[in-house]
């Protein structure tokens, strides 16, 4: 029988019974939101989503287009990880260690005190063990992650007072993000877990003695120079955050095999665009803030040397009491301490005597 025969004879109903319609249906435009943490303003940072679902949509020819949603216009910035277990979105774009209270290993994905720089974390999740490691862990929330930013080294936050001594931490409630705020209470410090739309308000009605968010570009979009003018770095809590991608393991999972790989390729250029962002948009907001009056104090090493301590002392209490801590933990501190064996017989030197130049 020819085939336009057989569809004339047929039917739609004869087309659905024998099989033919699922290949019809492959080529159906497939919808998904995506719910990102950060506000609209942050374009930087809240404009890797909008990169992402832009490839996404050009290389699959609208196969699979995504809508990027800000935080709280869907569901709160730190709900997002709800969101996906629930099916209330297929996809978020969020900093991992937003979540650590619901498991500190979370925070290993992003940023943890004393860790890998940008670089490093790329090249272990990417080359080394990270993105194996992971991909189990989040197996248990429903989630397929994939690395998508990173802001590079942060600035150490803006502060009321100037602080020269660790007893200048004591008491000192502060904005700081996720898991840092563990090791700042440790030496003292008081931590507040606040969305980024959010911190200029309090730090403004003075409910914070200090805040700290990303680096220039960004801070000088939330004003923080307007409230507090010390300016320090750099973060000892963030010398690498990585932001992430995660989709929903059952949606994924339903995609055909070109549309997984094109999500995978969008995710990576996005994660490599806005490092190259932010390096080259920090430097002129950095002259600028210093124009607006912020005054520049490096971190002082008292400081960075107790937190450092406590940091240490707190992942080994993880390690004894979390499994999945431990088991991450144990293959990212052997990456750690081989690479920056590494770094520093090239890259600091040759940094440390470019940036001692007058260019």
């Amino acid at each position: 029988m020819k085939r336009r025969d057989f569809v004339a004879g047929t039917g739609v109903a004869g087309i659905l019974a024998t099989g033919v319609a699922p290949a019809v249906r492959a080529q159906e435009a497939i919808r998904w939101r995506l719910a990102s943490s950060f506000p609209k303003a942050l374009d930087t940072i809240f404009g890797a989503a909008e990169t992402f679902a832009a490839r996404v949509n050009a290389a699959s020819n609208g196969r699979l287009t995504i809508s990027v949603h800000a935080g709280g216009e869907l569901v709160p910035p730190f709900g997002v990880v709800d969101a996906i277990q629930q099916g209330t979105v297929e996809m978020s774009h969020t900093a991992p260690y937003y979540f650590f209270g619901k498991d500190p290993t979370f925070a290993m994905d992003c940023a943890i005190p004393f860790g890998l720089n940008s670089r490093q974390m790329t090249a272990w999740m990417y080359d080394g063990n990270g993105l194996k490691l992971f991909r189990e862990f989040y197996a248990d929330y429903n989630i397929v992650n994939f690395p998508m930013g990173n802001t590079g080294a942060q600035m150490g936050g803006w502060y009321r007072k100037e602080i020269k001594t660790l007893a200048d931490i004591k008491g000192l409630k502060m904005r700081i993000g996720g898991f840092g705020g563990k090791v700042l209470e440790r030496i003292g410090g008081v931590p507040q877990n606040i969305p980024g739309g959010e911190i200029y308000p309090a730090l403004e009605r003075g409910t914070l003695d200090a805040v700290e968010w990303v680096g220039p570009y960004d801070d000088l979009k939330l004003g923080f120079f307007k409230v507090a003018k010390n300016y320090y770095y750099p973060a000892w809590w963030e010398g690498g955050p990585q932001l992430s991608l995660y989709v929903s393991k059952k949606a994924y999972d339903a995609l055909p095999n070109d549309l997984k790989n094109i999500v995978e390729t969008a995710a990576a250029f996005a994660h490599n665009e806005m490092q190259a962002k932010y390096d080259a948009r920090n430097p002129a907001a950095l002259r600028e803030l210093v124009k607006n009056g912020a005054k520049l104090f490096a971190m002082p090493k008292p400081i960075m040397d107790a937190a450092f301590k406590e940091a240490t002392a707190y992942y080994s209490e993880l390690s004894a009491s979390n499994p999945r801590w431990q088991k991450i933990y144990a293959d990212y501190s052997d990456f750690r301490r081989n690479v920056n064996q590494w770094f520093r017989f090239t890259e600091s030197r040759f940094d440390s005597y470019m940036q001692g130049l007058k260019l």
